[in-house]
């Protein structure tokens, strides 16, 4: 495991609220920072070449190439790539989730944090959804603020992340998209309910305007309850945010993109219920299935002291009658992952990061 190194102080300049008070003495300049809001830009190569630098003696990122999913469509813009990833709260890593097979060095947040830069800085996401951001005001907000995102916060209300000593405070989902690309018509905090009460499950939906095409679109990013036995409660959960996402789309009028760490199987209840939602949803990683039809057999592998654990949990969801699928980008192959699972030296979460390329339908007024 390397240390930090004189030779990132562009990095950390951009953290350094987040490092270490030894390494924060060699860079004391770095403390005078003015309101994070009038920081410089940061240029994305520059933050991306830092990062491996911190990172040279691991071993090298993994390789993952893009599907291309087009069926004829043409489009005359760019597309909208959209990265769904639950990049596991830090003080879960450390302090609760006991990946047995993980050495602790791997999980240090001075590193882990540039491997997950590293992955969102290698994908150069237009909108990124994320579950277990316990790191927001001191590392993602700062940093993807100067790289031009506009960024959302909504932590969890009684976060696990606060039970763990030394914890960083809450976690939650964040949601950040490019200024340049969208302009935010509207945006809401959804505390979930089930049974019809308040539950520590969130979501944030942003109803957003498209600069190159002026069609609208809504992106939402949500983490249901996890664990098994739960399944009914995930189920109640997932109703009540597709409720709350039909007032906000008119219906589906407005096209949707769901991004979300679900912690159910394609065989749960709340599944069939975004699949025969009256929001015409669709799965886009089932395009990758050779029927189109079928989930990926995992998105997230761990081994914990009860045993090993490899689940599909993660979707991105999609009107299918307003958006197509691109392309998305395939996971990490067993022999990539390794038998000491996720996370790893390699690789900073237990869940895999999800990214697809989206275009709008030539043909907007087509029905549900």
């Amino acid at each position: 495991v390397c240390s930090m190194g004189n030779s990132t102080s562009r990095l950390y300049s951009a953290l350094a609220k987040t490092l270490s008070s030894s390494a924060v003495s060699q860079h004391q300049n770095c403390l005078e920072q003015p309101d994070l809001a009038q920081l410089d830009p940061i240029d994305p190569k520059d933050l991306l070449e830092e990062c491996q630098i911190v990172l040279q003696k691991r071993p090298p990122r993994f390789q993952r190439d893009f599907v291309d999913l087009k069926k004829n469509a043409t489009s005359n813009h760019r597309p909208i790539r959209v990265m769904q990833w639950n990049i596991l709260a830090q003080a879960l890593g450390e302090g609760k989730d006991n990946f047995v097979q993980c050495p602790m060095e791997a999980l240090k947040w001075e590193e882990r944090k540039c491997l997950i830069l590293e992955e969102i800085l290698a994908y150069k996401p237009d909108i990124l959804c994320l579950q277990e951001v316990d790191h927001y005001f001191d590392t993602f907000e700062p940093l993807l603020s100067r790289l031009g995102y506009q960024c959302t916060f909504f932590p969890k209300p009684w976060s696990p992340c606060l039970d763990v000593e030394q914890n960083n405070g809450p976690d939650g989902c964040a949601l950040f998209f490019l200024k340049d690309r969208f302009e935010l018509i509207n945006s809401a905090n959804i505390r979930l309910t089930a049974m019809k009460l308040k539950t520590n499950q969130v979501a944030i939906a942003q109803t957003l305007k498209c600069n190159e095409t002026g069609r609208l679109f809504c992106i939402a990013v949500t983490h249901l309850k996890a664990r098994t036995g739960w399944e009914r409660f995930r189920s109640a959960q997932g109703c009540d945010l597709l409720q709350n996402l039909k007032s906000i789309t008119q219906g589906a009028k407005i096209p949707l993109i769901i991004c979300g760490d679900f912690n159910a199987e394609p065989t749960e209840e709340v599944y069939r219920e975004f699949s025969n939602s009256s929001l015409n949803l669709n799965s886009a990683y089932k395009l990758l299935s050779p029927d189109g039809q079928s989930e990926p057999p995992y998105t997230t592998w761990k081994i914990r002291p009860s045993g090993e654990c490899r689940h599909t949990l993660d979707y991105i969801w999609y009107s299918q009658h307003a958006l197509n699928v691109n392309s998305a980008l395939g996971l990490l192959t067993e022999e990539q992952i390794g038998p000491n699972r996720l996370p790893s030296f390699n690789y900073p979460s237990d869940h895999l990061s999800l990214v697809c390329d989206f275009s709008f339908n030539q043909d907007p007024d087509r029905l549900l």
